[in-house]
């Protein structure tokens, strides 16, 4: 019987402590995903190095053993002020903290100790590809005319693939998405100076590495490094000028509002960016647009940016 590759569920369930499984289940854990993919048996093999008297092929061992999983999400909000969205858990175990203010608003913002690990399930028609401990990094990417997205990768420890009965899933909590366009997306500012968008992308940035020593296996988020890249219509330099903001190496601050309805709303707030270097310009439909870069600095530490649902 032939295994279906568009047969899937995705289930995801943070750990209460770090690499024991947290059995997630498809009544309360299941991932609304697209652009699924994964490598199930990721590391290194070892070789013997065998000394012998004649030619061949050296036999190896597999160790440092991974799972790396990739999938996008929707990007929306619960549709309820101050309660997380279904995606939360899935920022949090890449180094995000939850802060959830009753009634009001839910944020989340970078961390650098003890970041959260999850348990992920990904049966593909029938056979569950299982991984535990697992960390990773997050890009969020909002075109125009297009769904916002959060584009996750995530590396846990290896399961053996087994075949298992494919669950039933609730998918309740996934709301419907909006697009990102004029009526929808009211505010995208870099230096408090409203700019036409063609895209942004966000990349947390986060160096995701196997620590395989003796008495301890872990994915550990070694390093975190932001960046933006965004393209917008080019206006004027006197109005907005990204070259000598480059020269100067100045930092300013960037805003995009998504959603206009109360428990819809999603903010990035980036407090202290420095531009980058432009490089080239770029036409779209004769208009000359700019494709810019920035890096998201902290101000005190774990600040660089801000995600607030409201």
């Amino acid at each position: 019987m032939i295994k279906r590759w568009n047969s899937k569920t995705l289930l995801f369930k943070l750990e209460g402590t770090y690499g024991v499984d947290a059995n997630p289940t498809g009544a309360a854990n299941a991932v609304l995903a697209q652009n699924v993919s994964i490598k199930p048996m990721e590391g290194a093999d070892v070789s013997r190095d065998l000394e012998l008297p004649w030619f061949g092929a050296d036999a190896t061992i597999p160790t440092e053993l991974q799972v790396e999983i990739s999938f996008d999400v929707e990007l929306a909000a619960s549709g309820t002020a101050g309660t997380p969205p279904a995606w939360g858990p899935l920022v949090r175990s890449c180094s995000m903290a939850e802060v959830i203010s009753a009634g009001t608003s839910v944020a989340y913002t970078p961390i650098t100790e003890d970041p959260e690990s999850a348990t992920i399930y990904l049966n593909i028609g029938g056979t569950l590809y299982a991984t535990i401990g697992a960390r990773g990094t997050v890009k969020l990417d909002a075109q125009a005319q297009g769904i916002p997205k959060l584009k996750f990768t995530l590396r846990g420890l290896f399961v053996k693939p087994a075949e298992g009965v494919q669950p039933s899933v609730d998918l309740a909590l996934w709301k419907d998405p909006q697009l990102a366009a004029t009526a929808n997306t009211p505010t995208f500012t870099i230096a408090g100076q409203s700019l036409v968008l063609r895209s942004l992308m966000l990349d947390l940035g986060n160096q995701v590495e196997g620590r395989f020593l003796i008495g301890k296996e872990e994915i550990v988020i070694s390093d975190r490094a932001p960046s933006i890249e965004t393209t917008v219509e080019a206006v004027a330099l006197t109005t907005f000028d990204p070259f000598q903001r480059a020269l100067d190496q100045s930092t300013t601050a960037l805003q995009l509002v998504h959603g206009t309805a109360p428990g819809r709303i999603v903010t990035i707030d980036v407090p202290k960016a420095q531009m980058q270097r432009p490089q080239g310009l770029s036409n779209a439909q004769n208009v000359k647009e700019w494709p810019l870069r920035m890096v998201p600095l902290p101000v005190a530490g774990n600040d660089d940016f801000s995600l607030t649902l409201t």
